[in-house]
Formats: structure tokens, C-alpha cells, sequence
């Protein structure tokens, strides 16, 4: 469930005033902000019962009112058991708390729909053994995610104290979190702050869009580093962290990711690039028991020094 909701008890919400009239099963939908469920999915919880309006089962089509009690009690997923798996991590930091991982570009983090294996949480399992279970049987651990295209440094939670402390400083905007992209365009300013609200794209849910209906706050801040002609290579820190919020920024301000196979350029003029150009390089947090100051770097990976050779020889 997304830590930005706003909840009067586990699983439940309430409906704001700019929420009102909208259909209980797009509502619900949008505040789980997770492309693993489906409307279908959302309306079959509906339909069981499993979702109530002020403590009443409603349809599908009911429409929301302001300060609507909202509850959802989710069903034990089919299989409760995700196995654990001997699959390397590059693990940067570990103690008894937290660990901090440089995940690849291409892995999933945690199982879902078509990916029931091979994420990192497959992975986390059979090195950590134990992990946070807040996040419930299918994602234990994982307080924040990066896509399964992009590269870089994640941290995940072994017990529920850390847990809650790693979700409040997300939750709070103190978590540093500082990306490398290579986007097209060649950005005129040197530095900028893209403060602009991210929704569900009405014509295809696995896209998200710059919009003010059923949107969330979100704010990205830009350094640009090398101009490479018609590319720029720059430094993107997060202060807010909506679902595919680099990407959805920076293709809003006319520069997309070079390789982003939803949000990117249909051919990057001779350039091969699997998946979106972008890199988690830095993460720094609170640890939630000593309360010391971390902070962790990473190189960029193989795939992006290579890109960056193409441009610079051109």
C-alpha cells in the first residue's frame, strides 16, 4: 500500500473533497498506485465484499463522497509461499537492521503478476533469511522500489523497527535519493525543480502522466552535468517519490530518458540501450536504531559508461 495515503486504520482511507464523485473502483485503484492489480482485480474485492463504504458493501459504481470511511481487506494472495533463491546481490551495506543493495536493470523487486521469481526479493530471502513482514507475504522488506529498468541502490528493511523508521523518513522527504540520467535534448539551464502532479494515464494504466485529476504532489530537482549535443547527461534528486516520477519529469519538460520503452523516443537515432537510461547512484538515510547518518554511492553500470562513450565519440 502507498505510505502517502492518508489512513484512519489499516487498510482504510478517506475521502477528500477533491475526490468526491468519483467511482469507488477507479478511486480504490488509484490509491493503490501499483500497476500489479488490475481494475478487474479491484472490482472482484468489491463484489466479495472485501471492500466497504462506512462500513456498508456498495457496488462498483458507487460513487464517492466527501469523508467516506473507506476499507479494504485484502485477501490472502493465492500462494502465500515466494521462494527464496540463490541469486547473486551486490550488496553495499548490511547490518542486523537494514541492507542496501545496487540492484541490476532488468530485475524485478518484488513478485507479482507474471514475475513470481527472480526478484530481488527472491533474492533477499535466501540471503537475509528474515525480512520486515509489514509489507505483507509477497513483499517482505521492501519500503521503496525502482523499476525493473532502471539501475542502482535500494535499501530494504529486516524487521518491522526498521521497517516503520525507513517508511516515516520516506514518508517525511529525508531520505536522499539521487539519480544519473541520460535524456534527449540538450537542457539550455544548468539546474531546475520540475514540481509538477502525477496521475494514472486514463487511456493506459501502466503509464502515469503530468495531470491534476487524481493526481499526487511531485517534485524532482535536476543539476545537468555534460552536454553531449543532442543528449545531456544530468543529475535528478527526488524529493517526492510517485510511481515512474524521472521519467513521467523528464518527459514532460521535452527531454525523455534515452531507451525508456514507455515514455522515451521510438528510436534514439542509432543508440542501443535496453531500458531507460537512469541510475539510483546515491541513498542516504537515518539508520532506525544507532540514528547514525548514512549515505551510499555507487558507479554508474557498465550499459551507461558505454552510452556515455558512444556520445562523447560522436
Amino acid at each position: 500500500m502507498n505510505s502517502d495515503i492518508e489512513k484512519d486504520e489499516q487498510y482504510g482511507w478517506v475521502v477528500s473533497q477533491e475526490e468526491a464523485g468519483e467511482r469507488l473502483d477507479k478511486w480504490l485503484l488509484q490509491q493503490l498506485d501499483d500497476p500489479a492489480y488490475s481494475r478487474t482485480q479491484v472490482q472482484e474485492w468489491i463484489k466479495s465484499g472485501a471492500v466497504t463504504v462506512n462500513q456498508i458493501t456498495v457496488k462498483s459504481n458507487y460513487k464517492t463522497n466527501a469523508s467516506d470511511q473507506i476499507e479494504l481487506e485484502l485477501p490472502e494472495p493465492e500462494s502465500l509461499e515466494i521462494e527464496a533463491e540463490d541469486i547473486p546481490l551486490d550488496v553495499l551495506y548490511e547490518d542486523a537492521d537494514v541492507i542496501v543493495i545496487n540492484k541490476i536493470r532488468g530485475m524485478v523487486v518484488h513478485p507479482a503478476v507474471g514475475h513470481r521469481s527472480g526478484t530481488v526479493v527472491n533474492a533477499l530471502l535466501h540471503h537475509c533469511k528474515d525480512l520486515s513482514g509489514i509489507n505483507g507475504v509477497m513483499r517482505p522488506g521492501i519500503v521503496h522500489r525502482i523499476d525493473k529498468d532502471t539501475s542502482g541502490l535500494m535499501m530494504a528493511a529486516k524487521n518491522d523497527l526498521a521497517h516503520l523508521s525507513l517508511t516515516n523518513q520516506l514518508k517525511e522527504h529525508t531520505v536522499i535519493r539521487k539519480y544519473i540520467a541520460i535524456v534527449h535534448g540538450n537542457i539550455s539551464h544548468h539546474t531546475g525543480t520540475i514540481d509538477a502532479p502525477i496521475g494514472r494515464d486514463q487511456a493506459d494504466r501502466k503509464k502515469f502522466v503530468v495531470t491534476d485529476k487524481n493526481s499526487k504532489h511531485a517534485i524532482t530537482h535536476f543539476a545537468v552535468i555534460e552536454r553531449l549535443g543532442d543528449y545531456s547527461v544530468v543529475e535528478l534528486q527526488l524529493e517526492t517519490g510517485r510511481t515512474h516520477q524521472i521519467r513521467v519529469h523528464m518527459k514532460y519538460i521535452g527531454h525523455p530518458l534515452v531507451g525508456d520503452p514507455q515514455y522515451g523516443l521510438a528510436k534514439a537515432k542509432g543508440l542501443q540501450f535496453k531500458g531507460q537510461a537512469l541510475h539510483a547512484v546515491a541513498i542516504g538515510f537515518v539508520h532506525p536504531r544507532s540514528e547514525e547518518k548514512l549515505l551510499f554511492d555507487s558507479e554508474l553500470p557498465a550499459d551507461m559508461k558505454y552510452l556515455l562513450q558512444q556520445l562523447r565519440s560522436r
